[in-house]
């Protein structure tokens, strides 16, 4: 096969011979210039409407976003039961 047409990295001809090799590879040996990606979990957790907007006017009264505040009293409810 013509050289220009094999992957780069597996040097495989075929999707099915790349899909071999980087099942069995680490990307990131192959990318070391890549930096380290950064990234954040959340996750959602239902609540109430009406208790969701009495939280949001007092994350506003102190000027903070509403996931600040919730993660702030969350933080001291745990503070308290420990």
């Amino acid at each position: 096969m013509d050289e220009s047409k094999l992957s780069s990295k597996s040097r495989a001809d075929s999707d099915e011979k790349m899909g071999e090799f980087w099942d069995t590879q680490d990307f990131t040996d192959f990318d070391t210039d890549t930096p380290d990606a950064e990234f954040e979990v959340t996750c959602a957790v239902p609540i109430d409407i009406e208790l969701f907007n009495a939280i949001e006017k007092e994350a506003h009264k102190h000027g903070v976003r509403v996931e600040t505040l919730i993660n702030l009293w969350l933080q001291q409810k745990l503070a308290e039961q420990a």
